[in-house]
């Protein structure tokens, strides 16, 4: 998939509710806006955040969003190292899986 491009059910959902996607937008925009946080730390986190929800979809878009920041991949890795702890390995493993997947597409 491309880096500009949205799942097909997301975009379908988008098509058919603009105003709930502008709405979803505008939200993220805010809660980016209250401001301590660096562009690379507030992805960092909303990978950490996406792989404690186990949460395949956000991971690699975090993963695409996060590389075009400049996160590197070490940085990438340690989240999902330092989840392991936290929610075990095979949630941490699966996160590595589809951090490396999605690096590899990028190149």
């Amino acid at each position: 998939m491309a880096q500009d491009r949205l799942p097909p059910i997301v975009e379908q959902v988008t098509s058919k509710y603009p105003k709930v996607w502008d709405a979803y937008n505008q939200l993220g925009m805010a809660a980016a806006q209250v401001g301590a946080l660096d562009p690379k730390s507030e992805r960092l986190l909303k990978l950490a955040i996406s792989i404690g929800g186990r949460l395949e979809g956000a991971v690699r878009a975090h993963v695409r969003r996060g590389h075009a920041l400049g996160v590197t991949r070490e940085q990438m890795e340690q989240v999902a190292l330092l989840a392991i702890t936290t929610i075990g390995w095979p949630s941490a493993l699966a996160a590595l899986a589809w951090i490396d997947d999605e690096l590899q597409k990028a190149g």
